[in-house]
C-alpha cells in the first residue's frame, strides 16, 4: 500500500511598494492579495489584504518610504485575522523608510490570532536624522465576545529601527505554546500592543502618555524614543487605551477613519 501524496495547500502572497514625497505619491506597486487605496488623498493608505486573513505558510511584504519633508499615514481597511497554520507560519515583513524632515506613521489595525495561528513578523525601519516614526502593532488572542479562547499559537515580531544607519532600537517578542500568564508576561490579558515613538518630542511626551495608560501597561522614553507596552483584558479594552495614546503622539494629525469604525 503506497503512502498518500502530501497535500499541497494554497498559500497566499502580497506585496506593496509604496512611495510619497513632499508632492505627492511617487510610487505604487500592488502585488498579488495586497492592495493599497488614498481616500483622501497621497498622504493617507489604507492597505487591504483581499485574502480575507492570514493561514500558514501565506508571505506579504511591504516597502513604504516617506520621502524628504514628506508626511505619510498607512492603516489597514481591517483587523488582520491568522487562522490555524497547518505547517509553516504566515510571514510578513515590512520595511519603513522615513528620509529628512520626513513623518512616518505605521497603524495597522490588530492582528487577530485564533488558536492553532502562527505569524512570524518582521519590522525593519531606517530614518534620517531629523525623520518622525510612530509605528504600533497588537494582538489579540482570540476575540472574547466571540468566545474565542487560544490554547496554542505561535508569534514571533521582531524590530529593528536604526536612525542614520545606527541601531536605536531592538526588539524581539516571541511565544510558542500556550500563551505566557505569568505576572511577569501576560497574566490574564488578552491583547497586548507596543507603541513606539522616534521623534524630538518624545521625550516630553511620556507623561502625557503615561497618565493615559491603565494599570496594567507601561512606557519609557530616552534619546529621542518613547516605547509603551499597553496590556488589556480583550481588545475592546485594549482600544479603550490604545487609541487615546495614538492619538496623543500622532497630534496634530487624527487617526484614520477606519480606527473608529
Amino acid at each position: 500500500m503506497t503512502a498518500s501524496p502530501a497535500i499541497a495547500h494554497q498559500r497566499a502572497q502580497g506585496e506593496i511598494i509604496l512611495a510619497v514625497e513632499k508632492t505627492g505619491l511617487s510610487r505604487m506597486r500592488e502585488g498579488g492579495a495586497a492592495k493599497v487605496r488614498f481616500p483622501h488623498g497621497g498622504n493617507e493608505a489604507i492597505l487591504i489584504n483581499t485574502g480575507g486573513g492570514l493561514a500558514g505558510g501565506d508571505d506579504f511584504t511591504f516597502d513604504i518610504r516617506a520621502g524628504a519633508g514628506a508626511a505619510l499615514t498607512v492603516t489597514t481597511q481591517a483587523a488582520e485575522r491568522v487562522y490555524r497554520a497547518l505547517g509553516p507560519p504566515a510571514t510578513v515583513a515590512v520595511r519603513l523608510v522615513a528620509e529628512a524632515g520626513a513623518t512616518l506613521r505605521w497603524l495597522p489595525q490588530e492582528s487577530i490570532l485564533y488558536d492553532g495561528a502562527a505569524l512570524s513578523r518582521r519590522i525593519e525601519a531606517d530614518l534620517a536624522e531629523d525623520a518622525t516614526l510612530l509605528a504600533v502593532e497588537s494582538i489579540i488572542l482570540g476575540r472574547a465576545a466571540m468566545g474565542e479562547t487560544v490554547a496554542h499559537a505561535s508569534l514571533g515580531d521582531r524590530w529593528r529601527i536604526r536612525r542614520n544607519g545606527r541601531l536605536i532600537f531592538a526588539d524581539d517578542l516571541a511565544f510558542t505554546g500556550a500563551p505566557p500568564v505569568s505576572k511577569a508576561t501576560l497574566g490574564a490579558a488578552r491583547a497586548f500592543a507596543t507603541v513606539v515613538l522616534v521623534s524630538s518630542e518624545a521625550e516630553a511626551l511620556l507623561d502625557p502618555v503615561r497618565a493615559l495608560l491603565n494599570e496594567n501597561s507601561a512606557a519609557s522614553a530616552w534619546s529621542g524614543k518613547l516605547v509603551a507596552r499597553l496590556c488589556a483584558r480583550d481588545g475592546f479594552d485594549l482600544r479603550k487605551v490604545l487609541i487615546p495614546v495614538l492619538s496623543r503622539l500622532a497630534a496634530p494629525a487624527v487617526l484614520p477613519k477606519v480606527w473608529s469604525l
